[in-house]
């Protein structure tokens, strides 16, 4: 499967744990319950600091506070995205958020595992240090054939590394879901 995702870009910096993502405070919701759930959307990157967020002056919030879901559709990170604690809950997060692609020059390895094996987002990873060229409110499209990301509000077009089954995984809604419909289980 290629996937083409078109959105706007929320850019955060380097080093993103995974309690920026989702603060401990936040993980009292059950995720069973849909009504409680969607607070995972609600409070997904709120822990960033404005400093390392590459936001405007004064900051935007991925999710607005009234809100469970952003307008944001791609996220554009440095190194070490996810790093910190296994918690599964932060690409969760993202997900219930309605974010399906996070770019990145490097991801924790445990993040990385957990967007996957979840099927919650799909991890792209940049050849390229997008931090320079993308900016919080662009609007970007991502096309999974060519690998490529290209921000359509300055004309550029970046490399992406190829992603092999990680998107068929991601998109089958995790890895036991997929292992299942390729008889795999």
């Amino acid at each position: 499967m290629n996937k083409t995702i078109k959105g706007k870009a929320f850019v955060v910096g380097n080093d993103i744990d995974t309690d920026q993502i989702i603060p401990a405070e936040h993980l009292v919701y059950s995720l069973d319950d849909p009504e409680e759930r969607r607070f995972y959307g609600r409070y997904s990157l709120s822990g960033v600091p404005e400093k390392e967020s590459g936001l405007p002056k004064g900051g935007i919030p991925f999710t607005e506070p009234d809100r469970f879901e952003s307008d944001f559709k791609i996220i554009v990170a440095g190194k070490n995205f996810g790093c910190g604690s296994s918690r599964e809950h932060a690409p969760f997060s993202l997900q219930v958020a309605g974010a399906e692609a996070v770019v990145a020059t490097g991801y924790a390895r445990i993040f990385y595992r957990n967007a996957v094996d979840g099927g919650f987002i799909i991890p792209y990873e940049s050849h390229d240090d997008l931090l320079e060229h993308i900016s919080t409110g662009d609007e970007l499209e991502i096309d999974g054939e060519l690998n490529i990301i290209k921000n359509i509000t300055t004309g550029k077009t970046f490399p992406l590394r190829k992603l092999g089954d990680v998107i068929d995984i991601v998109e089958a809604g995790g890895i036991f879901k997929y292992a299942a419909k390729h008889g795999m289980l």
